[in-house]
This record gives C-alpha cells, sequence and structure tokens, in this order.
C-alpha cells in the first residue's frame, strides 16, 4: 500500500508564505497538489512529472507558487508565495503512476494524502 504523508500549512497573513511537503512511499510517474475551499470542488494547483520535470500550475498561482521534488526522497513540494485569501483551502497531495505527464486531471491520480489545512486570512 503507498502511503503520502503531508506536513506544513497552517494560519498566514496575505502577502505571506508557506511551504508544503508530501512524502510517498514509493515512486509516483506524476505527484501534485490539490485544493479544496468549503463548499467547492477539489481543483488542481500543482503537478510535476517525475522523469522529466515539467510542471503544471493554475492560472491563479502562477507567479506565486512553486512546485518542486526530490527524486530520492519521492517527496514533492509546494512553496507558496504573496497569499491570497482564496487560496485558503485543505490541500491535498496526490500521486499517479498512470500518467507520465503532469495533469490537473484529478481522475488521474490514485494515490492520495491526508490533507492539511491553508488558511490565508486578510
Amino acid at each position: 500500500q503507498v502511503h503520502l504523508v503531508e506536513s506544513g500549512g497552517g494560519l498566514v497573513q496575505a502577502g505571506g508564505s508557506l511551504s508544503l511537503s508530501c512524502a510517498a512511499s514509493g515512486r509516483m510517474n506524476v505527484m501534485g497538489w490539490f485544493r479544496q475551499a468549503p463548499g467547492k470542488a477539489r481543483e488542481s494547483v500543482a503537478s510535476i512529472s517525475w522523469s522529466g520535470g515539467s510542471t503544471y500550475l493554475r492560472d491563479s498561482v502562477k507567479g506565486r507558487f512553486t512546485i518542486s521534488r526530490d527524486i530520492a526522497k519521492n517527496t514533492v513540494y509546494l512553496q507558496m508565495n504573496s497569499l491570497k485569501p482564496e487560496d485558503t483551502g485543505v490541500y491535498y497531495c496526490a500521486g499517479s503512476r498512470a500518467v507520465t505527464q503532469a495533469t490537473s486531471f484529478l481522475a488521474r491520480y490514485e494515490y492520495w494524502g491526508q490533507g492539511t489545512q491553508v488558511t490565508v486570512s486578510s
């Protein structure tokens, strides 16, 4: 059984920064981050392929968030800068062995972390 363990999250004021980490117990082809605000659907934030390191970032976080990976540690990171209240939500780490390209398609991720709360106050 594959386990994805997230760390990070917390409460930060608008304009601040947070860093999230997610360590997988085994190799993934693609890892990414999704978030879910209360009453809203889960949405893709960022993803990265393991082999080539290509990335996907949703438009609203471009220039503010950076996704990166540590191949040796099977770990993906999300550095979040210039946070806005609309970034608030539960952030979930996800992994896929079914795809090889970074994707925003939620259904392509078969492994999920437990989620970590990110709250950005105004």
